[in-house]
């Protein structure tokens, strides 16, 4: 007890930093003596273990971790959150293990700090590389017990509101990352005050100058502005009582962030920027919103197609209210919320607003299933390939929806704002996405691309054995449909490389004589044992790929006494051009049927297919281990894109002339480029052409044309 007095006296109060004092008053409003009891023992464990340590600033380290558990509890949140807290940088910053915290103060409590703690331990490629496993390692604890984030939240917070001790750089690039990442979690968990902090706090770090113009104009305008409001509060509140609704009128005045971004959105300089200042009337239930809303409507205009019933139809992050625009006097705008004591618990404290504890044994709230349902959705982004390519995809999917669309049904799908008839598929199913082959948009026919608006019905059309299009990545938003697709053509992929790879191996035994089946069982064990396969696939897989070389594998799989003589030359490899993503054409050359080929193997893309009188091939010379034998397999059943140069006196009209004749050969044109000679003009066409590949006669010319 002689360590909690000092710890006292170490860690006094303030604004931003509160003491141990100011977190075991706050909790004791809401918490039984025993937990408040357990707080203090971890406090004294948290000081003891980060005896010496001091901040930036100079001022002990145990400071910050109270004072994040302080802000988790202004939410009232659960007693072993707030122990996290205190103990968040323990295993990271101290020798303490993960087991000792377990045993003294449970295992959720060590579950919770490691969920937190940073992966420093393992060499990482960059900084970046680290920070983004760091971060893909925190939400997918978040997805096992949500209580991790907000122990995160609380940390960024204080460290947010300290950050002034720090380097300008690293300043810089944790405000960034506090903008593109924790304040869009905390308004996905409904956090709006804490979204608000953080937010302003990154600003201000960010674009200081900025932030401090915007501030001093503001308070310039506010005198004004506060006469202004008081006059409009009154006369809500005369109508309200006159129409006998009980209600608490409030008047707010918007963020410097939330100024800001509007300024940028809508390239306006402030004095345009109205609706700096609002009204929020809290009402007792739900019905009493709409009537709120009638009396509102009588006293000030409203604006046309600026009211959002997020009642009806709630934001994915549970927050609910009516929203609407009016005409003030002197024509004036005011923004309008007008909701419930309950909605405005849950739009200001989100998340937290409904926790349960989980010994208490209450079922979730909306909110929370809501939640719950974007957590599992970051499960399946696990399967990117990288952990910057995760947390970007994160990124992506922490925009607040903006789109709300109908199923033929009836029902509501929320997506971000941009989101494609592709998106809108993933998110009925990922099944409905993969096999998704049309859709109507309110009954008509639209392409796949088409980004969604307000209050359209969606209907998709699928066709079995349909498979995602790789060029779907390039224009979805959401983070399920780009993963989906990434994941479901990397298992395509694989098995393409497998049966390439089968093939290949083939090919090579055949200089020897053999075929795979000739190789007895323990000569194929042994030689994947030598590579450090665990079997065949895998090293079929790898061939197939380009990351180990056929005659090489075959060599090592000839019987004991065979020579590596061979008996000549092998087999060319068939290429049918309907091998999928392993086996690509060069753009520098555009193989096409019955043009003489020749293959090089790329590490990673499989066998690349040129002309043998293509310009890059001399290069390719130089690895004759990488060569590869090829032909065309008899009439061949794919497209194939082709260059035509054609040589044109330059008149008006000539273009049109030359693709009305291109085309009634059933050619699609691809591309089209120019370039200019005196009076002529030579224009390079690359196409591809729609009938069967396997038509010698179409493919017999030499690709020049002369007019």
């Amino acid at each position: 007890m002689d360590y909690a007095s000092s710890l006292l006296g170490l860690l006094p109060g303030g604004r931003r930093t509160p003491g141990l004092k100011e977190l075991l008053a706050s909790v004791g409003s809401y918490l039984p003596a025993e937990q408040v009891a357990r707080i203090r023992e971890a406090a004294e464990f948290g000081a003891s273990a980060h005896k010496g340590q001091k901040r930036l600033s100079g001022e002990p380290f145990i400071a910050h971790p109270v004072a994040a558990a302080a802000i988790l509890a202004d939410l009232h949140l659960d007693p072993d959150t707030i122990i996290a807290a205190i103990l968040h940088d323990v295993i990271e910053d101290t020798p303490t293990p993960k087991d000792q915290l377990a045993a003294r103060f449970g295992a959720d409590v060590a579950e919770l700090v490691d969920g937190v703690t940073k992966l420093d331990q393992i060499k990482f490629k960059s900084r970046e590389e680290a920070q983004a496993e760091s971060f893909r390692k925190m939400l997918l604890a978040m997805v096992r017990d949500l209580r991790v984030i907000l122990v995160k939240l609380a940390d960024r917070t204080h460290n947010m509101r300290t950050i002034e001790a720090m380097a300008l750089a690293r300043r810089r690039a944790i405000a960034r990352e506090t903008l593109e990442i924790y304040a869009p979690i905390a308004e996905r968990l409904g956090l709006y005050n804490m979204k608000l902090e953080l937010e302003d706090l990154g600003f201000k770090t960010l674009y200081p100058r900025r932030y401090h113009v915007l501030e001093r104009a503001l308070r310039r305008a506010r005198g004004n502005q506060k006469e202004f409001l008081k006059k409009i509060e009154q006369q809500l509140n005369a109508a309200l009582l006159k129409s006998e609704i009980a209600a608490r009128v409030e008047t707010r005045e918007k963020h410097l962030h939330s100024i800001y971004k509007k300024m940028l959105r809508k390239r306006a300089m402030l004095n345009e920027i109205v609706d700096v200042h609002g009204i929020r009337i809290i009402v007792d239930k739900p019905d009493t919103c709409y009537r709120a809303l009638g009396v509102v409507h009588s006293v000030f205009k409203p604006m046309p197609g600026r009211f959002k019933d997020y009642i009806a139809i709630p934001r994915v992050n549970g927050y609910q209210s009516l929203h609407t625009t009016l005409f003030g006097p002197n024509g004036v705008p005011i923004e309008a919320q007008i909701r419930t004591q309950d909605m405005h618990w849950v739009a200001e404290s989100g998340i937290a607003a409904h926790w349960k504890y989980k010994a208490g044994g209450a079922g979730e709230s909306r909110q929370q299933q809501h939640t719950r349902e974007w957590l599992s959705n970051l499960v399946s982004l696990q399967e990117s390939g990288s952990s910057e390519e995760f947390l970007e995809s994160v990124k992506v999917d922490l925009f607040p929806d903006k789109v709300y669309v109908f199923t033929p049904k009836g029902e509501i799908l929320r997506l971000p704002s941009g989101a494609t008839v592709v998106d809108f598929a993933y998110a009925v199913h990922t099944d409905i996405g993969n096999r998704c082959v049309a859709a109507k948009v309110d009954r008509r026919l639209t392409p796949l691309r088409t980004v969604l608006r307000n209050g359209q019905t969606v209907e998709i059309i699928t066709a079995k054995g349909a498979m995602p299009n790789p060029s779907w990545v390039n224009f979805v938003v959401t983070a399920k449909a780009r993963s989906a697709i990434r994941h479901y053509l990397k298992g395509l992929r694989r098995t393409e490389a497998i049966a390439l790879g089968s093939r290949l191996l083939n090919q090579a035994l055949g200089e020897f004589r053999l075929s795979l089946d000739d190789v007895s069982p323990e000569a194929q064990h042994s030689a994947l044992g030598e590579l450090g396969m665990k079997d065949l696939d895998e090293l079929y897989e790898r061939i197939g790929l380009g990351e180990r070389l056929a005659p090489l594998v075959a060599r090592r799989l000839l019987p004991s006494g065979q020579t590596e003589d061979g008996s000549g030359a092998p087999a060319p490899l068939a290429i049918a051009g309907t091998e999928g993503l392993l086996v690509t054409y060069a753009r520098c050359c555009f193989p096409i049927p019955y043009d003489p080929i020749f293959a090089f193997l790329s590490s990673g893309r499989g066998v690349v297919i040129h002309r043998e009188n293509c310009v890059n091939v001399e290069d390719y010379r130089k690895h004759p281990e990488k060569w590869l034998p090829v032909s065309w397999q008899a009439a061949p059943d794919r497209l194939f894109s082709s260059e035509i140069r054609a040589y044109v006196v330059n008149r008006t009209g000539v273009l049109a002339a030359v693709a009305a004749a291109i085309a009634s050969t059933e050619t699609n044109i691809d591309h089209v480029s120019i370039d200019g000679h005196d009076s002529d003009a030579a224009r390079a066409y690359r196409t591809r052409d729609p009938a069967h590949a396997g038509r010698e006669a179409r493919y017999a010319h030499d690709r020049r044309a002369c007019a």
